[in-house]
């Protein structure tokens, strides 16, 4: 129908030609026809430029508008989407990674809710994809901007971007984008300011994206040194925009919070060396570690135990619990 509004998908590409198909299809299968995909390939040197193009009459067979805008030089994901945002059209933006997958109706049910409750941003909850099974992922519900700011600091909602449909208006009257150069912890930063200045907002209470998982992923993660600094940009950004716009004093520990949650997985591992990593990240943080009971009490345990140096006793909780029951339930 005409008066459906338009939605404008967004996936940002590099070397994703064995993967990308997975994230296509989905697209192809959409029940809501009003649709343009934005895809952004950001100098990728496999095959994936040819996949796109196998796609382009799939798409346009279907009604559906598909722009390919291409990088001459690989600028990162935070970039990436920036270039994205600059081509849209839409009324919403729903971003989609080039790995995974979104149910057939999704778009339809983010659209009817949006239009529904005159909402801003509409979330939804999400399964976590491994090779031969998946688990459902609730998000908790939430009915007002601050109430979803506090959830993503105290650590109880995730700010990914696929998790939420955004009206583009967010994006362009407040000038919202990326930090370039800033790759990991980029959703965090847009997410926080995204809701900041959303009027209304709604929960959806169904899973709608397949998140793909590896085995190993699904167990910890690896911070280098520049991830680490693009963390820190990020968590910075956010706290500097939660003060400028009169957020900050409102919502207590919950930047403490954040920074522990952030720096949570260099527990998640059998590593000394990271533990003391985790110790020198945002050690303003560490004095709060069993301040936020919306944490469930064995999470607060553990960075009690890294406080106090007991590091043999995170070894061992990983090695049985995280290693061993975690790595083969999942298996």
């Amino acid at each position: 129908m005409v008066s459906e509004p338009l939605v404008s998908v967004i996936i940002p590409v590099y070397n994703a030609e064995n993967t990308l198909h997975i994230a296509l299809e989905s697209l192809k299968k959409q029940t809501y026809p009003q649709l343009e995909i934005i895809i952004v390939n950001d100098s990728s040197t496999d095959n994936t430029l040819n996949v796109i193009e196998g796609y382009i009459p799939v798409f346009e067979n279907k009604g559906m508008r598909i722009k390919v805008i291409s990088h001459e030089q690989n600028r990162g994901v935070a970039t990436t989407r920036n270039t994205a945002i600059e081509h849209v059209t839409g009324e919403f933006i729903y971003f989609l990674d080039a790995d995974d997958r979104i149910e057939s109706n999704a778009i339809e049910l983010l659209v009817e809710e949006a239009i529904l409750k005159n909402a801003d941003i509409v979330g939804c909850n999400w399964f976590l994809t491994f090779e031969k099974n998946e688990r459902k992922m609730n998000q908790p519900s939430f009915n007002e901007p601050k109430e979803a700011i506090q959830k993503m600091l105290n650590g109880t909602m995730r700010w990914n971007l696929w998790l939420f449909m955004v009206r583009k208006s967010l994006y362009i009257n407040h000038q919202i984008r990326f930090i370039p150069g800033m790759n990991m912890g980029e959703d965090l930063t847009v997410m926080i300011k995204l809701f900041v200045h959303a009027s209304s907002v709604t929960y959806l209470n169904k899973a709608l994206y397949h998140y793909g998982q590896s085995n190993d992923q699904s167990l910890t993660k690896i911070y280098s040194d520049v991830h680490i600094l693009e963390v820190s940009t990020n968590v910075k950004e956010v706290e500097q925009y939660l003060f400028i716009h009169g957020f900050l004093d409102q919502l207590g520990n919950s930047m403490d919070f954040l920074k522990l949650n952030i720096k949570l997985p260099l527990l998640i591992s059998d590593d000394e060396e990271r533990y003391r990593t985790w110790l020198d990240w945002f050690p303003e943080s560490n004095d709060k570690v069993m301040i936020n009971k919306a944490l469930p009490f064995r999470t607060r345990f553990i960075q009690w135990l890294a406080v106090r140096e007991q590091f043999w006793a995170i070894k061992l909780y990983y090695r049985i619990v995280i290693s061993f029951i975690y790595g083969r339930v999942y298996r």
